[in-house]
């Protein structure tokens, strides 16, 4: 089908064309003619990068009435990056349509030109929810003519904390409209938002409903914590071309990650919400241009970033939700082009790759990592391929060849390539002649290899199961607040974090009914503790305790409706029990 076929208008058409696209893509094959018939709500589900703002855009250009200047419709997102990307491609289909003025609207810029802009008279207003809300609360973005509302990334807005904004938005309209929800994945979220916000809508679904992309290969590597630095290292020099977002849980890490990358001679930038809107504009600005090659990014940047021929993208630990994954992973294999995404994890993120298999519909491939040999081979070929394919200006060297040439004559050959060989990739060669050794951590409390841990069999237990016990280089703590509570990964972190001035990281979570285990590392315990002193979660006094592997195994076996054994032997559960009086109705008599 082409896109004359689809019933789009020739002002539109010209635009396409400009664009460089021939044939639409399969949501927007699915999607426009719907839209342009404005025959009622609609849901579409689609993955990355297929050309989701082009089906909802095109409609929206051409169902304007340009011969009004007031907004008759909107497009809600989450980030200011995704605004300004819809805002481009809509202005760049709208090119030769005379007499249609589209505008965006986000915080972290001045507002007074937004409201300049919005007098003027625009007919779709494209917004971040926080500063429309501001700008209607002003009475200058006037919404009582809006016809049609698109949300892009709806789920996304309501983890940010926008329900609210959201629900002002729709009471804002006018009851007769078209809502257009889109996204990647049908998350509870996105249910609950097509719930409460669309009527009968019409769901088209490219692919199945929460499939991984097609053109994205998924890999992982199994280390331990400990190693994971090193680990990337390794990848990302693996790769000469690699041109990849590394994705990190916390701001923290981020920065961290970044700033070692820098250090070692690695071109990358961290992009993270510490920082400033013109820093991120700028680390944004650079990573297009490919003036940097890796861009290290909390999941703010997983949403609304519009970057062309990602090579890779790169799970530094994979993220709490599984949505999450599905957007880091497709921000590459965009556009019929080929990507990878790949997972470093360590063993108790092993049970989250299945997972992660079974709601995208592909299986990871498990790889080892290469050798130090390897890179270095990989490394000296790219070096020799970039020097094969060099153009040579001949006018433009002939006046300073003589000269070159005779400062150079004392080298024969095999010189010139030696040195060459150093030169280009000495780095490389000085770092691996001393590599440390990265074994793969076993299941059953093994180590492959010199250097294994003693002590690892016994802590663990010929099970093979962790009972409890932290990660190397990690500390355990108990707190008697669990799902009862309403507390879950999310609220469980916002809670540390609420009474700590500095983030703090934090590793696995256990979650039982009234109570759960949480990790931090080793160098962050004293900081967790004392940020912890009288913290209290809904006007309840909360105290944290550090668990040891006894307390911790047996109360989490307690948890799960596993073997019971005598409260002497479980000071932990014993706690927890105390606490649940004052709180709770018994879970069991006595």
């Amino acid at each position: 089908m082409t896109f004359q076929e689809l019933g789009i208008s020739e002002p539109i058409l010209h635009a396409i064309d400009d664009m460089g696209f021939a044939s639409p893509m399969p949501i927007q094959e699915a999607v426009i003619p719907s839209l342009l018939s404005q025959t009622g709500d609609l849901v579409g589900l689609a993955q990355t990068g297929t050309g989701k703002t082009g089906a909802y855009g095109i409609p929206l250009i051409q169902n304007i009435d340009t011969s009004q200047s007031y907004t008759q419709a909107l497009v809600v997102c989450p980030t200011r990056e995704l605004c300004l990307q819809i805002a481009g491609d809509l202005t760049d289909f709208s090119k030769y349509v005379s007499g249609i003025h589209i505008l965006p609207v986000y915080g972290g810029t001045s507002i007074e030109r937004q409201i300049h802009a919005l007098k003027r008279g625009t007919q779709i207003i494209i917004a971040t929810p926080g500063r429309l809300i501001d700008l209607w609360k002003r009475g200058v973005a006037k919404l009582d003519h809006v016809r049609s509302i698109v949300l892009d990334e709806a789920d996304e807005m309501l983890n940010m904390g926008f329900s609210e904004d959201i629900a002002q938005i729709f009471s804002a309209i006018p009851e007769e409209h078209t809502t257009l929800l889109f996204s990647a994945t049908m998350s509870k979220e996105i249910e609950k938002i097509a719930r409460t916000y669309l009527h009968d809508a019409k769901e088209i679904v490219i692919g199945s409903r929460n499939e991984g992309a097609e053109m994205v290969n998924h890999e992982y590597y199994l280390v331990q914590a400990s190693d994971k630095y090193a680990a990337l290292k390794r990848i990302v020099d693996y790769y000469p071309r690699i041109y990849a977002i590394i994705f990190c849980r916390t701001k923290l890490e981020t920065q961290d990650v970044a700033d070692k990358l820098i250090r070692d001679g690695y071109n990358a930038e961290p992009l993270h919400g510490d920082l400033s809107q013109s820093q991120r504009d700028l680390t944004m600005s650079k990573f297009r241009l490919h003036n940097t090659q890796l861009l290290v990014a909390t999941d703010v940047a997983a949403r609304g970033l519009d970057v062309d021929d990602l090579t890779h993208v790169i799970n530094y630990g994979l993220p709490e939700d599984i949505e999450n994954y599905t957007h880091r992973s497709g921000r590459t294999g965009r556009a019929g082009k080929k990507g990878t995404s790949i997972s470093i994890v360590h063993l108790r993120e092993q049970g989250k790759i299945r997972n992660i298999e079974k709601t995208i519909g592909k299986g990871f491939v498990k790889k080892t990592l290469p050798t130090p040999k390897e890179i270095c081979t990989k490394q000296l070929f790219n070096a020799i391929d970039i020097l094969e394919k060099t153009d040579v200006d001949e006018d433009g060297i002939a006046p300073f060849l003589p000269e070159v040439f005779h400062k150079l004559d004392w080298l024969d050959k095999e010189d010139i390539i030696k040195r060459f060989v150093a030169l280009e990739f000495g780095r490389f060669l000085r770092y691996y002649a001393n590599a440390p050794q990265i074994e793969e951590p076993q299941g059953r409390g093994k180590s492959k290899g010199k250097g294994k841990d003693k002590d690892t069999k016994t802590r663990r237990g010929k099970s093979g199961s962790r009972n409890g016990i932290a990660e190397e280089g990690y500390a355990r703590y108990f707190i008697p607040l669990g799902k009862k509570d309403n507390i879950y990964p999310k609220e469980l972190l916002g809670l540390i974090n609420k009474h700590s001035k500095k983030p703090i990281d934090v590793g696995r979570i256990d979650l039982m009914k009234g109570f759960a285990f949480f990790e931090v590392p080793e160098e962050q315990a004293s900081r967790l503790e004392k940020s912890m002193e009288g913290a209290s979660y809904k006007g309840r006094t909360v105290k944290i305790e550090r668990a040891n592997a006894k307390d911790a195994g047996v109360s989490m076996k307690q948890g799960e409706g596993k073997k019971k054994r005598k409260d002497k032997d479980r000071p932990a559960k014993k706690w927890y029990d105390e606490v649940s009086k004052s709180h709770h109705k018994p879970s069991r008599k006595k």
